[in-house]
């Protein structure tokens, strides 16, 4: 399958780059390196630039300062056409009068590539895609998925050096979006095509991404792995955007240095030891993920609290508890055949080791 994908492969670099409309800036200084044969993430909540970011990568969006390059190519005067993408869109943007085939084949059309070549190129992308048996019906006769399949069909047939996809599985049921989640994954790994790919959602970001770049209103926020960055969020907004339950964030004082403690309006918790430098009377917020709550015992560095059962989530595999503690509420995941009761008190455990703690006036991780 390789050497039927050719050769197009190539970095995609963000050099300080800036995008207003007339007086409204909406990306100020975007500087980002997507690598040869990346599978990257664009993830941020809606209005964050993602999308904005992607079409510069297109050529559908002017930049209006700094550089846009793939491969060695400075692009940002070079036309969409002359870029050597294939992009998928949220609609897939199919031609309703033209079959399947016609859809598949209209790019290769204008590019006049020779018969064989366009039978061949459309003959194996449809069976990559298990669309063969489609080829010959229009799109309306086709169910969500199969017309998602198509639109990849008509990106992966160009042979493009990056694809681009614009949250593609927005408009699929949750059960179909988690199956095309591994399909556009077990595609980009075999075709070794780099891969810029948009979403709103956390969870296709930490499923799909060899990289994530979290965005927040034009600004990059942290760049890494899914691991680190849930297990290192750089600030606030990455640790309460990543993660289901989101991190619970709670404000609190460091009283004392070295063996001090953080002190809460519910309770108090050891300072860890790798924070022994936070300093005294300094306003923080500490990041509890769900899972580092747990009931006694399972051993290990742990502080132990008491909590009022206010909200209890059943998911079959385990149980979301959300436990009142003062003025906090702190979700946690206990195990499913032990769901307390609403209104009774709960001792639970906090891992110390796991804590994460934040500087509450600049946002940023301690």
């Amino acid at each position: 399958m390789r050497a039927f994908w050719g050769s197009g492969m190539a970095e995609v670099t963000f050099d300080h780059v800036k995008k207003s409309y007339g007086p409204v800036t909406v990306i100020e200084d975007f500087s980002l390196e997507i690598r040869d044969r990346e599978f990257m993430v664009l993830v941020g909540p809606s209005g964050c630039g993602k999308s904005t970011a992607l079409r510069m990568i297109a050529g559908l969006e002017e930049i209006t300062g700094g550089t846009v390059s793939i491969g060695d190519r400075m692009v940002n005067d070079v036309p969409p056409k002359d870029r050597d993408i294939a992009m998928v869109f949220q609609s897939y943007a199919l031609y309703p009068h033209m079959s399947v085939r016609e859809n598949l084949e209209f790019a290769l059309k204008i590019r006049k590539t020779p018969k064989d070549e366009l039978d061949r190129r459309v003959r194996e992308a449809a069976d990559i895609l298990g669309i063969t048996e489609y080829l010959d019906r229009k799109p309306k006769q086709l169910s969500g998925g199969q017309r998602q399949r198509v639109a990849l069909g008509r990106a992966i047939v160009r042979k493009p050096a990056v694809f681009l996809f614009d949250e593609p599985l927005s408009n699929l049921d949750a059960k179909l979006r988690v199956q095309m989640r591994a399909e556009i994954t077990k595609l980009q790994k075999s075709l070794q095509t780099t891969t810029v790919y948009v979403t709103h959602d956390q969870i296709e970001a930490m499923t799909m991404g060899h990289r994530i770049a979290i965005m927040k209103t034009g600004d990059l926020q942290q760049v890494g792995t899914p691991l680190e960055v849930y297990e290192r969020p750089a600030n606030l907004f990455v640790a309460g955007f990543i993660g289901t339950p989101p991190m619970n964030l709670v404000p609190a004082t460091i009283i004392g240095d070295g063996g001090g403690k953080i002190v809460a309006s519910g309770f108090e918790l050891p300072l860890p030891a790798n924070q022994s430098g936070a300093g005294d009377g300094r306003k923080v917020i500490v990041g509890i993920r769900p899972e580092n709550i747990r009931e006694v015992s399972r051993g290990g560095e742990t502080a132990k609290i008491t909590a009022k059962v206010d909200f209890v989530e059943p998911l079959g595999h385990e149980v979301i508890v959300h436990g009142r503690i003062g003025d906090d509420i702190l979700v946690a995941k206990l195990d499913p055949h032990r769901a307390p009761e609403m209104g009774s008190d709960i001792a639970l455990e906090i891992e110390l080791g796991a804590l994460h703690i934040f500087d509450a006036a600049t946002e940023q991780r301690l």
